[in-house]
């Protein structure tokens, strides 16, 4: 969100003083228009940068501001050690170490999800979810992993969606508009005080590579001082923005992709994802082996089940022969149920075995199963929608491999 400009701030205290004299109170809220709209999250990279460079201030300081943020989210500027003086002004001015609040936070019933409700300094409410993962069950080399349990989150990339898939929640909300890297970066910050984060999901709110530049700038920050992720622990999901595709490798070289592909012909994808008519399902082929070309990694392929939609034996084959040119893993994605709002039915679980032992025996593909975390609190893949009185429950789940052990091996 832009600031204010001078002339806007007048016209603000202009009222503030006509609603006096008038006997009507708008202090209060002019006044948290002018504090809130003019304050950047000190998380935005560029912007702390380019307001750095211009004052002559060195950007060696910026990671030592971000952990004091980090660590003190209502604390004062004067209070971060060994700045130089004009860089302090600049902060009280121009910048807060938190633009955003946690409004709720939502347990599952057997602990492992956490789903953030966070606000955003316009009001608006964006989610993040917490997984925890037993690294144990995943194997690294044909070996079991040592250590216990870990964190990935889950994170929001807009307030709503502009793709309209049919079988997302996310998607009836409709776009509101996109996050600033500051807000994306304080969904980890926030995260952090639940449990440490390892690995980070692009798979939240909003289709990430529409809100390309704010997208690469926060996975920037979260890859460097003081978070110190690793690219090879972010994942970004895309429904297939071809265009987006192309650059993403040379911006962020290591990343891993998914690709929310969802059905193995354009018909059928342009009938349950409106937006896949711009991006021809050829094409997008191409852009795919173009970028594993070039980084030699795996894509991951996220396939929403669908009962009598896609989940038939002969769009196995169809869904085998077209990804049979790639290094890929295929995630076959239970649909979970919202509300009144959807068509489609969740596949039988016969159906999935089914298309999965296609997709292994058949084409060699390696196919894993999603079994899905935070039903009950609404927290499971294609159920972000911002509305709290919306209560579903599930079965206890039992702990996972997590995205990593899906990506990478």
């Amino acid at each position: 969100m832009l600031s204010l400009t001078t002339s806007q701030s007048r016209r603000i205290k202009t009222k503030i003083k006509k609603g006096k004299s008038s006997g009507i109170d708008l202090t209060e809220q002019a006044k948290h228009r002018i504090g809130t709209m003019s304050f950047r999250s000190i998380f935005d990279a560029g912007e702390i940068r380019s307001e750095f460079e211009n004052a002559g201030i060195s950007c060696k300081f910026i990671p030592l501001i971000w952990k004091y943020a980090i660590q003190n989210p209502n604390g004062e500027w004067e209070e971060v050690p060994s700045l130089p003086s004009a860089a302090y002004i600049l902060l009280r001015s121009k910048f807060k170490p938190l633009t955003s609040t946690l409004h709720s936070a939502t347990d599952s019933s057997d602990g492992l999800t956490t789903k953030l409700l966070i606000k955003l300094k316009n009001g608006a409410l964006v989610e993040s979810v917490i997984m925890r993962y037993d690294t144990r069950l995943g194997k690294y080399a044909g070996k079991p992993r040592p250590g216990g349990l870990r964190s990935t989150l889950c994170i929001s990339s807009q307030v709503g969606c502009k793709m309209g898939c049919k079988f997302c929640a996310t998607g009836s909300m409709g776009f509101k508009n996109n996050l600033s890297s500051g807000e994306i970066v304080e969904q980890l910050v926030h995260a952090s005080r639940f449990s440490p984060i390892r690995n980070i999901v692009f798979m939240g709110m909003g289709e990430p590579l529409n809100n390309y530049v704010a997208v690469v700038e926060a996975v920037r920050a979260m890859t460097g001082s003081p978070f110190q992720l690793s690219l090879k622990r972010i994942t970004v999901s895309t429904v297939g923005i071809i265009h987006a595709i192309n650059r993403l490798h040379g911006d962020l070289p290591g990343l891993n992709l998914a690709v929310s592909l969802h059905a193995p012909v354009q018909d059928i994808r342009c009938q349950i994802m409106p937006a896949a008519r711009a991006f021809p399902l050829g094409k997008l082929m191409d852009s795919l082996q173009e970028y594993q070309r070039k980084s030699q990694q795996k894509i991951l392929i996220e396939y929403i089940m669908l009962d009598g939609v896609n989940d038939e034996e002969q769009h196995a084959h169809q869904l085998g022969k077209l990804l049979e040119i790639l290094q890929v893993v295929v995630n076959l994605i239970p649909f979970n149920p919202i509300g009144t709002l959807s068509q489609f039915k969740t596949s039988s679980q016969q159906n999935v075995s089914a298309f999965q032992k296609i997709l292994r025996g058949t084409y060699n593909i390696r196919t894993t199963i999603r079994k899905e975390m935070g039903q009950d609190i609404s927290g499971a893949c294609g159920q972000l929608v911002v509305n709290q009185s919306d209560k579903r429950f599930a079965e206890n789940q039992p702990l996972l491999p997590d995205i990593e052990d899906l990506h990478l091996r």
